[in-house]
């Protein structure tokens, strides 16, 4: 009865199903159920049913784009911050923009310019840190193109994984590599590797 319980209601976990049948008169403790599960080959209840987690993202991650800035200092010791965005399916790279001040109204104005083409591509989820640069109008304007925000946890480069990879490469692979003369000379070669991504 335990297992084709489990069987008919694959959500149900041991407490649950040690309450069902309780119902019915059946005393079983949890314990023997989840060793019955084990001799079945059941997984527990959130795994019985349904995607893997892993096999969830690989089927969500075309709707998925993650968004991060990151700084270089060019050859007379000003900085600049480029706003980039990057699929998580297809890791194509949109480049927002470079600024030496990335004030709020700046940031806004390059979340309106990549909306539209994130509402076109289908894109459902943005990935962001919860850094100060990004102010409230820049989440409304994806909101108001039907795209959900979901902010990174605090001091968790891992949860924007992709981004932070493609931080890295740019850096190795190109622009430690160049002296940067300006913003226009910046822009220029971060659109030449946003064509080859």
């Amino acid at each position: 009865m335990v297992l084709r319980l489990a069987r008919e209601h694959p959500r149900w976990g041991y407490r649950r199903i040690c309450g069902e049948l309780a119902k019915f008169g059946f005393r079983v403790s949890p314990i023997s159920i989840r060793r019955l599960f084990a001799e079945a080959k059941l997984e527990p209840a959130p795994r019985r049913s349904g995607p893997s987690g892993r096999e969830f993202l690989h089927a969500q991650a075309a709707t998925i784009v993650a968004c991060d800035f990151f700084t270089l200092e060019s050859l007379f010791l000003r900085r600049y911050y480029a706003l980039f965005s990057i699929a998580q399916g297809s890791r194509r790279v949109w480049l927002a923009g470079c600024t030496s001040n990335p004030s709020g109204l700046w940031v806004t104005q390059q979340a309106r310019n990549l909306g539209l083409d994130f509402s076109d591509q289908g894109v459902l989820f943005l990935i962001r840190d919860r850094d100060s640069k990004y102010s409230g109008p820049f989440d409304e304007v994806f909101r108001s193109e039907g795209i959900r925000i979901a902010k990174t946890p605090v001091r968790a480069p891992k949860a924007n994984a992709i981004a932070e990879r493609f931080v890295r490469t740019v850096r190795a692979e190109c622009l430690d590599w160049l002296l940067i003369l300006n913003r226009r000379h910046l822009e220029g070669v971060l659109g030449v590797l946003g064509e080859i991504a």
